[in-house]
């Protein structure tokens, strides 16, 4: 295989690991894919995660697997770095909250200045490194190996929520709606998926896969406007599954229906001890605003409604891939105003494909993009499915050296976080200024997160460069 690891961000770039380094693309158009940043695998990095599209980039490297190293890529620099007690196994960002996942434990930052908020420790060993974070700051992460098992932690209040049983068997993936408002699940066997809704743990759909046992489960993730599911694996289809308004809308009433009827029951009470106290007190009346919701939302819910809400939906939309076998990840985004599924593919192809909201059915390539080129000048290519299907061999696959990992022996549960050494000031104050020998200090860190994480209107900003290098350009 080519590609070691790759993610897309934001659905508008993706990020690949390679033995050759780390590269970041921009994804433009149909044909227009550019990169953007390229980094030698001299560190043999093997964790990336960017920040949205914003110039926040942490990395994880083998030589260090409990460093997390924090990197501003448009300016080349170093932010800090942060030790941990055992290996990084997984890293999710959003605009508040810096989530790191080791075995038995997750450590949750304040991305604006990475102090460390709150740490969940004695979890079930999570081997995997499986966990979902959404936009909202909800964190899922599975808690038994033995099944699927999960629970929701709220990281902007620090709290726990609710646990649910998901599978019988332990999970594979994990992924959170836009909105927050809902969560699917894949187990190990990968042939069932399914989508509960987050504020109270009901299940909402389920979708049939496939029937072939062992399918491992590579990517799940929902559209950006929420509405479709992708799930690709090492089989050869890709699925897109349709999520159902209706019974979305009906475990949000329900959701509703039982604060309501916690609330009314918490009235009870409290009027009860009342009029336990006072005898001339009036009386409670039969139906309350609470208990009147609780029947309307529950007349609802017919049991034929009802099972087809839990019944087993089919794809609604397929892609048969060249080859079997290889790891590959898909988006299903907005390209140029239009609808398209991205399928990133461990041979060192980008995939795009067509995508029909009213009809589904098998989708149709437009364009196949080869990222196994040089740092610069990416080769676009524009292939018929015939042609893609006369030169679909297998690619010769590359076997990597194994590297050890070196873990660290500690016993301290805490987090080390340290400035990096000091480097120069590439502004052109800092140039007019000459080099700075003083170590980084709090306030200069938070002011680089800070200007890493906020999303730049335009890729590259003339105004960050020396009025001499816009005048050797004119």
């Amino acid at each position: 295989s080519y590609f070691n690891r790759f993610s897309f961000v934001c659905c508008s770039s993706l990020s690949v690991l390679s033995s050759a380094g780390l590269r970041l693309y921009s994804i433009g158009g149909q044909d227009k894919v550019e990169e953007i940043f390229a980094k030698d695998n001299a560190e043999q990095i093997k964790i990336v995660e960017r920040l949205f599209n914003s110039s926040l980039v942490v990395l994880v490297t083998a030589q260090k697997p409990n460093c997390l190293k924090m990197l501003h890529f448009k300016k080349k620099q170093d932010i800090c770095n942060c030790f941990y007690p055992s290996e990084i196994l997984c890293v999710r960002m959003n605009r508040q909250r810096l989530i790191v996942c080791l075995a038995e434990s997750i450590h949750i930052h304040d991305i604006r200045d990475m102090k460390i908020l709150h740490s969940i420790e004695n979890i079930a060993p999570n081997e995997l490194g499986l966990c979902a974070l959404s936009l909202n700051s909800h964190l899922a992460f599975p808690i038994c190996q033995s099944s699927g098992e999960l629970r929701i932690f709220n990281a902007n209040k620090l709290r726990t929520g609710m646990t649910i049983k998901a599978h019988d068997t332990p999970l594979s993936a994990l992924s959170f709606s836009p909105s927050g408002a809902l969560l699917a699940t894949a187990s190990e066997r990968g042939t069932v998926i399914r989508v509960f809704c987050v504020k109270n743990g009901q299940r909402v759909q389920e979708f049939r896969r496939g029937v072939k046992r062992c399918v491992r489960i590579a990517s799940l993730v929902f559209a950006a406007g929420g509405d479709f599911l992708c799930a690709s694996s090492n089989t050869e289809t890709v699925h897109v599954f349709k999520i159902d308004v209706r019974a979305v809308e009906l475990a949000e009433l329900k959701a509703i229906a039982e604060v309501a009827a916690k609330s009314d029951s918490q009235s009870k009470e409290a009027t009860t001890a009342t009029t336990e106290e006072v005898p001339e007190a009036t009386p409670v009346p039969a139906a309350s605003w609470g208990g009147i919701f609780t029947k309307a939302v529950s007349s609802l819910l017919l049991p034929t409604q009802v099972s087809d809400v839990l019944a087993q939906d089919r794809a609604f939309a397929t892609v048969a891939l060249p080859q079997s076998g290889l790891k590959n990840i898909c988006a299903l985004t907005r390209v140029q105003k239009e609808l398209r599924l991205l399928i990133a593919c461990e041979d060192g192809f980008l995939y795009m494909h067509d995508f029909n909201v009213e009809r589904g059915g098998a989708c149709k390539l437009l364009a196949v993009h080869d990222l196994r080129g040089a740092l610069e000048d990416v080769i676009e290519l524009q292939l018929s499915e015939s042609v893609l299907r006369t030169q679909s061999k297998p690619l010769p696959a590359t076997t990597l050296p194994q590297q050890s990992l070196t873990m660290l022996k500690s016993c301290a549960a805490s987090v080390l976080i340290e400035n990096p050494e000091p480097m120069p000031d590439n502004s052109y104050a800092g140039i007019l200024r000459g080099e700075q020998t003083d170590a980084m200090s709090d306030s200069a860190k938070f002011r680089k997160l800070c200007d890493a994480i906020d999303t730049p209107t335009k890729l590259y900003d003339e105004r960050q460069f020396p009025p001499v290098a816009i005048a050797a350009k004119d």
